[in-house]
């Protein structure tokens, strides 16, 4: 039963958290040029934290575990620290798993779940020295599978229980882990897979960097943190 509490359990953010405390921190986004990683970085660079943003436009993919170790490497030579690592890269294909391609269906897969493992295996050496955090990312979607949308929500379920037991092997070494899990979003990528919805429907980014940004300040860890339209 207290397995079963801890799988479902989710918080709101923790709004009391004050931005001006990223000041100098050193923050990796992966998926950080468009949607919800590039909001992130520009509030976190807003409030003077050194990000690095690397995505496939900046020759990062984080399929490749040598790619992803790259990234971080350059970024600790760089600066001398990492505080905090964030994967918010993602890929949203619609279609009925009986009529997609097989290499396409392997290929959210990678991006989705495996992009994840890697990021977070790799920032371990960092975020020990540091006893940082890592962020991954869910979708409104993780607690029920959807029609034409199955490998996403699936792995996004995935992410979800992947962040659960990575925060329990971790806390020996002070890493926080938690899941952002906001509801459907105004991003590029929903936009190509849906069109367009009425306005005022989908949450803004924006608050999703602000939630990421006050979670990474906090002391939580294992935790879905849901993030809602007012």
């Amino acid at each position: 039963m207290a397995d079963r509490l801890f799988q479902i359990r989710s918080v709101i953010y923790p709004q009391e958290q004050i931005l001006d405390n990223v000041k100098d921190k050193v923050i990796v986004i992966f998926g950080g040029t468009s949607g919800i990683g590039l909001c992130t970085a520009e509030l976190a660079q807003k409030y003077g934290a050194n990000v690095y943003s690397a995505s496939t436009s900046t020759g990062c993919d984080i399929t490749d575990y040598n790619s992803v170790e790259k990234v971080l490497k350059n970024v600790y030579q760089k600066y001398g620290k990492i505080d905090c690592v964030i994967n918010s890269a993602g890929i949203l294909r619609m279609g009925k798993l009986v009529e997609r391609n097989i290499d396409d269906i392997q290929k959210d897969i990678n991006v989705n779940y495996t992009g994840s493992i890697n990021v977070v295996k790799a920032s371990i050496p960092y975020l020990k020295e540091t006893k940082g955090t890592i962020q991954l990312y869910a979708s409104s979607s993780y607690t029920r599978g959807r029609a034409l949308y199955s490998t996403y929500s699936s792995t996004k379920a995935g992410i979800v229980n992947l962040a659960q037991a990575l925060a329990e092997e971790l806390a020996c070494d002070n890493i926080r882990v938690n899941v952002i899990n906001p509801e459907r979003c105004a991003t590029p990528m929903r936009f190509k897979a849906f069109g367009k919805e009425p306005e005022g429907s989908l949450l803004q980014p924006e608050k999703v960097a602000e939630a990421s940004l006050k979670t990474m300040l906090s002391n939580l860890t294992g935790q879905v943190i849901d993030v809602r339209r007012e």
